[in-house]
C-alpha cells in the first residue's frame, strides 16, 4: 500500500457515516476510504477474495477470486439475451465514445449473491448499488475515458456517485484493458478478477485522477459487469 504521510486517512465502514464527517473534515485532509479492509484479503459472507493491489489518492484496489467460474458464466447466460447498444450521458444518447452493448439484470438468486458479495466488498448496503449493469465488447469496441461522478450540478447529484467496482467474467485474449490514463495503472481482464476505485473526495484534482476508460478489444471478445454505488439508498 502507498501512503503519504502529508496527509491523514480517516477510515470509516458505514456509509451513514459519509456526510457526518463530510462535515468534520476541512478540504485539506483527505476524508475516508470506505474500502477500508486491512491485510491482503477480504472475506464477505459467502467466499475469500484476494487483494493483489492497492493505491491511494485516489483509492484503487485490483481483486481477484471475486466470483466463481460458474457465477461469471451464468451472468453472461443471462445478459445475451437481453444487450442493447451502450448509451452514455443523462439523455441515455447513443455515441461513438461507447461502442459496446449492455444490459441491467434483474434480481434472481445468482445475480442477488453476486451483488451482495460486492457490496460486501466495497463495504456499502446493496441498496446504494445501481445493480449489476452487463457489459459486452466486440472486437473493435472500447468506452473511451470518461468519469463515472456526475459533474454536472442538479438534482442528479443530491445522490452522487462515489464508487465503482467493474468485475471481468471472462478472459479476453488481446487487448479490452481497463485504463487510467491520469494514474499510468492498465488492467488486463481476467474472469473473476475485479477492479474498484473511488471518488467522492473533497479535492477535484483526486476525483479527476480516476478518468478512465475500455481499452478495444483486439481479439476475441470482453465481458464484464459494473457495479455503480450512490451517497444514499438508490433502490
Amino acid at each position: 500500500m502507498l501512503i503519504n504521510s502529508s496527509r491523514i486517512y480517516v477510515f470509516v465502514s458505514v456509509l451513514s457515516k459519509l456526510e457526518e464527517v463530510d462535515e468534520k473534515l476541512t478540504t485539506k485532509v483527505k476524508e475516508f476510504s470506505i474500502f477500508d479492509h486491512t491485510g491482503n484479503k477480504i472475506r464477505t459472507e459467502d467466499r475469500e477474495i484476494a487483494i493483489i493491489a492497492q493505491m491511494e489518492d485516489p483509492k484503487v484496489a485490483i481483486l481477484g477470486n471475486v466470483a466463481s467460474k460458474a457465477e461469471c458464466e451464468e451472468l453472461i447466460r443471462l445478459s445475451k439475451d437481453r444487450l442493447n447498444r451502450s448509451k452514455i450521458g443523462s439523455k441515455h444518447e447513443v455515441s461513438d465514445i461507447r461502442t459496446s452493448s449492455s444490459t441491467f439484470l434483474p434480481e434472481d438468486d445468482v445475480t442477488a449473491g453476486v451483488e451482495k458479495r460486492l457490496a460486501q466488498i466495497m463495504n456499502v448496503p446493496v441498496s446504494h448499488g445501481e445493480g449489476l449493469h452487463i457489459l459486452n465488447y466486440k472486437p473493435g469496441q472500447e468506452y473511451k475515458a470518461h468519469y463515472d461522478y456526475f459533474k454536472s450540478k442538479g438534482n442528479v447529484t443530491n445522490n452522487s456517485r462515489i464508487s465503482t467496482l467493474v468485475l471481468y467474467l471472462n478472459d479476453v485474449e488481446e487487448g479490452g484493458e481497463t485504463y487510467f490514463p491520469h494514474m499510468n495503472l492498465s488492467i488486463s481482464p481476467h474472469q473473476g478478477m475485479a477492479v474498484y476505485f473511488e471518488y467522492f473526495y473533497s479535492d477535484p484534482e483526486v476525483n479527476e485522477r480516476t478518468l478512465h476508460g475500455g481499452a478495444p478489444v483486439i481479439v476475441g471478445e470482453k465481458w464484464a459487469t459494473t457495479m455503480w454505488v450512490r451517497r444514499k439508498q438508490y433502490r
